[in-house]
């Protein structure tokens, strides 16, 4: 006699993981003994780290758990969770070699950023995991991996959408200290005097500006030109 399989139910964005004909729609799936809830949802389509919560028969479960064939699985996104979404003690992130700009983004509003577009998956899955940071992809695959404890799937497709999706989910605004890390290589950012910098300084720049901050890690000088306008509103934009 055939197993009657397993279902899959998503609730809310969870949804946006499944094909367009199947949303809303319960997923069956084959049963097998071995197979644990998070192999069974993740074949549903639905990455481990964007599930809040879930239940099997209405009852809460964890991802390592085995089902009897016929049980109803049900996963919630992390906007259903009342506790909110499980986040390192410290904020910090790793982008995938799609999302550059975001990255940059990221540390431009303070954000401690791991990003190398020459980085394979598995030494940034490795680098997230070692590290507690949250793995920013557009990627369902890679946010698949066991090793991913904390990540996202980046919904938006343009960078600046990027920035605000990503500061809604997690209250970046209640933490971003703007332009105190390096845009091009994450290192911290400290005020430097005009004197020590000025032979690397365009004739213009050495003319108008007086204050002057260096990188202590790449060396990259900044200064508040008429750049940090349009910086500050796109992170006013942002942050709104």
């Amino acid at each position: 006699m055939r197993s009657p399989g397993v279902t899959v139910r998503c609730h809310g964005a969870l949804n946006d993981f499944l094909p367009r004909a199947q949303r809303g729609q319960p997923v069956t799936l084959p049963w097998s003994a071995h197979e644990s809830v998070k192999h069974l949802v993740e074949v549903a389509g639905v990455p481990h780290p964007e599930i809040a919560a879930l239940t099997v028969n209405g009852v809460p479960a964890r991802f390592n758990e085995r089902v009897a064939p016929g049980a109803v699985i049900d996963v919630y996104p992390h906007e259903d969770a009342p506790a909110g979404e499980p986040r390192p003690t410290t904020l910090r992130f790793a982008c995938d070699v799609h999302l550059g700009r975001l990255a940059a983004y990221l540390r431009m509003l303070g954000f401690d950023t791991l990003y190398r577009n020459d980085q394979s998956d598995t030494e940034l899955v490795a680098l997230a995991s070692a590290e507690e940071r949250v793995l920013l992809t557009r990627d369902v695959r890679l946010l698949m991996r066991s090793a991913v404890t904390y990540g996202a799937f980046v919904r938006a497709t343009t960078p600046e959408a990027q920035l605000r999706e990503v500061a809604r989910r997690y209250d970046l605004r209640a933490s971003a200290q703007p332009f105190r890390r390096c845009i091009r290589c994450n290192g911290l950012t400290t005020p430097v005097a005009k004197a020590e910098v000025l032979d690397q300084l365009q004739p213009r720049t050495r003319r108008y500006y007086d204050e002057f901050w260096r990188c202590q890690t790449c060396g990259q000088i900044y200064w508040r030109g008429s750049h940090v306008q349009r910086m500050q509103a796109l992170i006013d934009r942002a942050l709104a």
